[in-house]
C-alpha cells in the first residue's frame, strides 16, 4: 500500500511541476483535454481487444494522467480536488452497495444491478436511462440502453424470444427494401434489425462492439495481405477480377 500512494504522490507532484513549469501543460483547459482523454480511452480499448497487457498498462497510466490533470484544474478553479473526487466515488460505491456496507441482501450480480438502478432513481433521476451518454457510439449506446432496462425487469426471459424477434425485423426490413424506394422507412427497419442482433449478442454475453472491432481487425488483415500478394506478383487490385481476388483472400484467411 506504500508503494501504491508513494507513487500516486509522484504523479500529483509532477502535475504540481508541469502546471507552473511547462507552457503546454500550463495551456490546457477542461475542454482541451476533451477530446485526447477520448483518444486515450479507444486507445486502452484496442490494447485490451489487442489482450496487450503491457500496452493496457502504458495506457491506464496515461489515463491516470488526464485524471489527475482534471483534479488540478479543478483545484485551480476552487470547485474540487483529488481528495473531493475520491471521496465522492467512494461515497458513491458505499452507497450503491448496501449489500456489502449495510443488510441488504444480493446473491447475484443481477439483484445487485437491480438494486444500482433503484438507487439511482432514488437520487432524483427520471429514467433509468438518463445515466446512458447522448454522445456514446450508436452501438455502445443500444447495447447499455438494453443493459439499463434490464435492470429494473424490462427485457426478454429467454435467448429463443430474441432470436424470434431478430428474424421477425429482418423480414420486416427485406419486405420494406422489396416493395419500397423509401430510404427513410428502410433505414428505420435496418435500424431495428441492428438493435434486434444486439440485443440478441447481448443475451449470448457477447459484447456486440468488440464483436465488429474484432472483424474490422480480421477484415484489415486479410484486405492487405490481398494487397500485398497482388503487389508481389505485379498485378493491380484495379485490374483483377473478383475471382482473382478471393484466391489471396481465402490464402490469408488459410493463415489464420
Amino acid at each position: 500500500m506504500k508503494r501504491k500512494l508513494k507513487a500516486f504522490e509522484r504523479l500529483l507532484n509532477i502535475m504540481d511541476d508541469l502546471r507552473t513549469a511547462c507552457p503546454w501543460d500550463q495551456k490546457q483547459t477542461l475542454e482541451s483535454l476533451r477530446y485526447l482523454t477520448i483518444e486515450e480511452v479507444y486507445e486502452l480499448s484496442e490494447a485490451i481487444l489487442e489482450n496487450d497487457l503491457e500496452e493496457v498498462k502504458k495506457e491506464l497510466g496515461d489515463l491516470m494522467l488526464h485524471m489527475v490533470f482534471y483534479a488540478k484544474i479543478g483545484s485551480e478553479k476552487n470547485a474540487f480536488d483529488m481528495a473531493d473526487i475520491l471521496d465522492s466515488i467512494s461515497e458513491k460505491l458505499i452507497y450503491r452497495h448496501p449489500h456489502i456496507y449495510s443488510d441488504v441482501k444480493a446473491d447475484d450480480a443481477e439483484t445487485v444491478e437491480q438494486n444500482w438502478e433503484a438507487l439511482k432513481m432514488k437520487e432524483g433521476r427520471k429514467s433509468v436511462l438518463e445515466g446512458v451518454p447522448k454522445s456514446l457510439p450508436a452501438m455502445v449506446k443500444a447495447y447499455r440502453m438494453q443493459e439499463k432496462v434490464r435492470g429494473v425487469g424490462f427485457d426478454w426471459e429467454r435467448p429463443e424470444q430474441v432470436w424470434e424477434k431478430v428474424q421477425e425485423e429482418l423480414g420486416e426490413f427485406h419486405e420494406e427494401v422489396s416493395k419500397s424506394d423509401d430510404k427513410k422507412r428502410m433505414e428505420a427497419e435496418f435500424g431495428d434489425v441492428l438493435f434486434s442482433l444486439i440485443n440478441y449478442a447481448r443475451f449470448l454475453d457477447i459484447n456486440p462492439e468488440d464483436a465488429l472491432e474484432r472483424t474490422n481487425k480480421k477484415f484489415k488483415k486479410r484486405f492487405e495481405y490481398l494487397e500485398k500478394e497482388t503487389i508481389t506478383v505485379g498485378k493491380s487490385l484495379h485490374d483483377m477480377s473478383l475471382a482473382e481476388m478471393d484466391v489471396y483472400w481465402e490464402e490469408a484467411k488459410k493463415l489464420e
